[in-house]
């Protein structure tokens, strides 16, 4: 057989060959180096490109042309990777051992492959019941494999499918989990669905597949995808609407429309998508505002909830004196006025904000309401939005306290709260801690939960970063005057000694902190200009020079914060080179450039609710099992939870995160990076938050150039949200 071929005409040429090592695979892009064994050549011939995941022993078919790299040396840069099936009894079991199917490694390959011989591969796809024939493989293994096969052949099929259409086939196994059986059809039928349905795929790779499937670049079809998926990149970054005309500026460059010919036809999508009720447009004095249909009712909801809560009567505690005055005693504290009048007015009012900075006395404050509300035998439940918040809160109170998904009874299955209108929570009054984190979709569900009769008490700090999600409910329900606030501002004796503290307050009046060469402080700063010497001062710091003076572990106790992923000064690199120093070596997964270590701490980046984790939920590495490719993490609220090699994309070091990220989250020691290559990001509360995530250490890496252009960016209004004037009109 001729395994090589040029075709004279284009000077492509087509190999064929068994792969005898993955070099490289990038799980995200689908870009891949192989080694392929060709007849007829001494050494392997090193393949690259962007092709569907290919197994150890398998036989492939390469069409592309001859490339010289000048470190790699010569390279077949293929255009299609076509797989074959492995023409030996050798190939055969190096392919179904090659970890291709979870369950099979190669004493298993071994096994199956000496009873079945060259029909492996045929048995297991048309008689899948004949593993029982197979000696040593117990039933549940024998029906691991039967699944596993049947879910690899049809991730096989859609990999072909795309391949045909001109999409990377690296998201394959993504939108087979998504969609099931249902995948080829809805990808044929409705390919723009990918972008906002399958984690991952973003409408250029949407596109290039519709495209495939001949939707041409003016129909409508595709442009009012073009607006949906521009809404939704708009409401992934914060707000809860977009106005019109930003819509139609954002999808004219996604859609690569000229912008003369462009608007007519986008409003035009407009129209038609609200009267689909795909969208919901709102007319306003600042001109029209449009709304995911979700996000809209949310935010209707929750401003007639919360308005008729706060307009409501609340039941008056005739002993909150006696009470407060018995906390005083058995706390041995003395509140300050305004900590006084916070603690009455959540005896007198049904719903209640308390804000403020660091150092103001906010955990005083909850358990004096805490202890005031019990005395007088009601039931109070207490709530966080994230589990570390949730943990902290119970131990500064000495009461349980529940995530506010828990809180909820959030159901995995149907993706709904338990908890709602029809089957309230059960208790006469509610305490949620670090309130500023709560999204538009997550105080609407609370205030669904709500009893008619249930007092609210919020309490957070306004002034940090506004929730990962859309909207900004805390700063919204200040700002309308609707709900009662106390804002706190008095510094207390003890907080006034901590440099953090004071520097935190500083930042948020836009004056530049102040670093200490005292031993003792807790404040300290590095002058780095340079990222690449930030990244060598942040790596001595968090490895040798911290533990050694402050006897901090680095693994738990100090945390790298950054505005951005990209750049030596990101979360990526700053990741990469913390693992390299702090867990080098030991059973690990790799996944394109990332590699999930025994041991390493890692972060959840999507809501997973099958496997009850948040985005931003952060844990370690207990459990690496490279056969299976499957890992365990255990959480910070001790739950273990395992991980198969299609979800690995859902975790990320964590040595290193973004400071959004860190939103909820206390440290002992946090090392901040704050650099001119950060511009985008930088401004006054993202600066105020990081410095607040550190309770016992902070040291700044910083360019004085990048802290003066912090200071000086007060983005706290960026947030498009309509709540605050629905809550000022709800009843109107």
């Amino acid at each position: 057989m001729i395994t090589v071929r040029r075709e004279a005409a284009s000077g492509d040429v087509t190999l064929e060959g068994e792969v005898a090592r993955v070099t490289y695979s990038d799980g995200q892009s689908g870009f891949q180096v192989i080694k392929v064994a060709v007849d007829g050549r001494g050494d392997p011939v090193t393949v690259v490109g962007t092709f569907p995941p290919v197994a150890v022993g398998g036989r492939v078919r390469a069409r592309g042309a001859w490339t010289v790299d000048k470190r790699h040396g010569e390279q077949l840069r293929a255009e299609t990777v076509t797989e074959l099936l492995p023409s030996t009894l050798v190939g055969v079991e190096r392919y179904l051992g090659s970890g291709l199917v979870k369950g099979v490694g190669a004493g298993y390959a071994r096994r199956i492959v000496a009873h079945f011989g060259m029909d492996t591969l045929r048995v297991l796809d048309e008689q899948p019941e004949r593993l029982d024939e197979v000696e040593g493989l117990g039933q549940k293994r024998r029906e691991s494999i039967r699944r596993a096969w049947s879910d690899q052949r049809a991730v096989r099929e859609i990999m072909v499918f795309l391949q045909a259409h001109g999409a990377s086939p690296a998201l394959a196994s993504r939108i087979h989990k998504r969609y099931g059986a249902d995948a080829v059809r809805v990808v044929s039928a409705e390919p723009y669905r990918l972008a906002i349905e399958v984690w991952g795929v973003g409408f250029k790779t949407a596109d290039r597949i519709a495209q495939g499937l001949g939707i041409t670049r003016d129909s409508p079809a595709r442009i009012q995808a073009g607006v949906l998926q521009t809404l939704h990149d708009i409401t992934e970054r914060g707000h809860a609407c977009a106005t019109a005309d930003e819509l139609v500026g954002r999808a004219t460059a996604m859609l690569e429309l000229g912008e003369h010919d462009a608007e007519a036809p986008l409003r035009r999508a407009i129209d038609a998508l609200v009267l689909g009720g795909y969208v919901v447009r709102e007319r306003t004095d600042e001109g029209d505002l449009v709304f995911t249909p979700r996000m809209h009712a949310a935010e209707v909801r929750l401003a007639e909830r919360l308005s008729r809560l706060a307009a409501s009567s609340a039941r008056r505690l005739e002993g909150a004196e006696a009470a407060i005055a018995a906390f005083e005693r058995e706390s041995q504290v003395e509140l300050a006025p305004e900590q006084r009048r916070a603690v009455t007015q959540a005896t007198a009012e049904q719903v209640l904000v308390v804000t403020g900075g660091p150092g103001v006395g906010k955990t005083t404050i909850v358990r004096a309401i805490l202890t005031v509300l019990e005395r007088e035998r009601l039931t109070v439940r207490l709530a966080a939005p994230t589990g570390r918040a949730a943990k902290r809160l119970a131990e500064s109170t000495g009461r349980e306290a529940a995530t506010l998904h828990r809180l909820l009874e959030f159901d995995p299955k149907r993706a709904v709260f338990k908890r709602d209108a029809s089957a309230p929570l059960a208790a006469d009054a509610l305490i949620v801690d670090e309130a500023s984190m709560i999204d538009v979709a997550m105080a609407d569900a609370l205030g669904q939960a709500l009893a008619p009769g249930t007092r609210l008490v919020l309490v957070g700090d306004v002034d940090q970063l506004p929730s990962v999600g859309p909207g900004a409910f805390l700063r919204d329900v200040i700002a309308s005057g609707v709900v009662s606030t106390v804002r706190l501002s008095r510094i207390f004796r003890q907080a006034k000694e901590s440099s953090i503290v004071e520097n935190a307050h500083r930042i948020q009046a836009g004056e530049p902190p102040i670093a200490s060469q005292d031993p003792s402080s807790d404040f300290f700063a590095v002058d780095r200009r340079d990222p690449e010497a930030a990244q060598t001062t942040i790596v001595d710091l968090v490895t040798k020079r911290i533990p050694r003076a402050f006897g901090l572990d680095p693994f738990t106790d100090i945390q790298v914060l950054t505005p951005m992923h990209r750049g030596a000064a990101g979360s990526i690199a700053l990741n990469e080179a913390l693992q390299a120093a702090l867990n080098p070596t030991g059973p690990a997964l790799v996944r394109g450039a990332r590699t999930l270590r025994l041991g390493d701490k890692v972060m959840q980046l999507k809501n997973d609710y099958d496997r009850d984790v948040w985005n931003g939920d952060v844990g370690r590495i207990i459990a690496v099992d490279q056969e299976e490719e499957t890992l365990r993490v255990r959480y910070d609220d001790d739950r273990d939870v395992s991980y198969e090699a299609a979800a690995l994309d859902e975790l990320a070091l964590a040595y290193a995160c973004s400071v959004h990220k860190s939103q909820g989250s206390e440290y002992p020691a946090v090392v901040l990076a704050l650099l001119t290559s950060h511009f985008v990001m930088l401004s006054k509360n993202l600066f105020y938050t990081a410095v607040t995530r550190g309770k016992r250490l902070v040291v700044l890496v910083a360019d004085p150039r990048a802290v003066r252009t912090a200071l000086a960016d007060d983005r706290r209004g960026e947030r498009r949200t309509r709540l605050e004037w629905r809550l000022r009109h709800a009843g109107l």
